[in-house]
């Protein structure tokens, strides 16, 4: 079982706990109730010691393979699920996910700034720093890295080798491999934007991911990149994102891809390996873009869209459909 690495999970809780904190009445065997639940996962990533969730029918496929020993779902969904896997059936899997996690993971509903910070020169050998530079708890940078002034490194984070973190970037709950650069004003590992909306008061979703940048990328000025969720946002090798740049929690870009300045990429969604996007585009939620995808400045993507494809507009098309609809206006 792999071990979150920047949130303490207060588990495991006995399943007939967390049937308590549902509200859900489900007969179950002795054995079953009174056995120990120790994380909360996504589909994928669950164990046969884990609970996760299942809410919408385009992760049917995910739901047939999982290893979870009990998931949370809607009765319309549960014919998906193994047979082995404990179905526990409410109103909204969502907001019954996030009442779970938060009692793995308290933590992580509140990003709490007022941590014990100290001088980053007064802690690490071989890194160049600029003036009022700190950093907070559990923080490690790599030898010959640079950090500029007005930084902060707030608790969670560990830098690689020979990188470069700009000025006035705030920095948690991330993890960078070496030779990375992260350019002034860049906000990475905050939490995302993930609540369940209800009329008294939105119920916030806790963001027990981290952000992983992989070697060789850089993220521009003023770019933004939320932590995931129940997994983590991933930026890959050789992926370079220009200034002002949103990528969402969940968000997996592959390898060696150039995103232009002003895009914004919603939650949960996959973007392939060598993919260019024009700038002030948007890319919607949980979708999956292919690999050596190209898309135009501007354009609106609100579908999957197969490998080697080129699309502009709103919604993007081909790009050559795209060019014959401007030429008969």
């Amino acid at each position: 079982m792999l071990k979150n690495p920047f949130f303490e999970n207060k588990g495991p809780f006995k399943l007939s706990k967390i049937n308590e904190k549902l509200l859900i009445s489900i007969n179950l065997d002795t054995s079953v109730k009174n056995f120990k639940v120790f994380d909360v996962k996504n589909l994928a990533e669950a164990s046969e010691q884990d609970i996760t969730f299942f809410h919408s029918n385009k992760y049917k496929n995910l739901a047939k393979n999982t290893k979870a020993f009990a998931c949370i779902t809607k009765e319309k969904l549960a014919q998906y699920l193994p047979a082995k896997c404990i179905k526990l059936i409410v109103n909204d899997v969502l907001f019954a996910t996030a009442k779970v996690t938060e009692d793995f993971y308290p933590e992580s509903i509140i990003d709490n700034n007022n941590q014990n910070l100290f001088p980053i020169k007064n802690s690490f050998k071989k890194i160049r720093c600029g003036n009022n530079t700190f950093v907070g708890p559990n923080v490690d940078i790599g030898e010959d890295s640079e950090v500029g002034h007005n930084t902060l490194i707030e608790q969670n984070v560990k830098i690689g080798k020979k990188c470069f973190i700009g000025s006035n970037v705030i920095l948690r709950n991330t993890l960078i491999e070496d030779c990375v650069h992260i350019l002034d004003g860049a906000i990475i590992g905050k939490k995302g934007f993930g609540f369940i909306p209800n009329k008294v008061k939105n119920y916030r979703y806790p963001h027990i991911g981290y952000v992983h940048i992989k070697k060789n990328s850089e993220i521009g000025c003023s770019s933004t990149i939320d932590r995931g969720s129940l997994s983590n946002t991933i930026i890959g090798e050789n992926t370079y994102l220009d200034n002002q740049v949103h990528i969402a929690h969940n968000v997996k870009i592959g390898n060696n891809c150039i995103i232009a300045g002003q895009v914004g990429i919603a939650g949960s969604s996959n973007i392939g390996d060598n993919v260019m996007i024009g700038g002030q585009a948007g890319i919607s939620g949980h979708l999956k873009i292919g690999n050596n995808v190209q898309i135009g400045g501007g354009s609106g993507v609100i579908k999957n869209i197969p490998d080697n494809s080129k699309v502009m507009g709103y919604p993007a098309i081909d790009i050559k459909n795209f060019v014959k609809k401007i030429k008969k206006k």
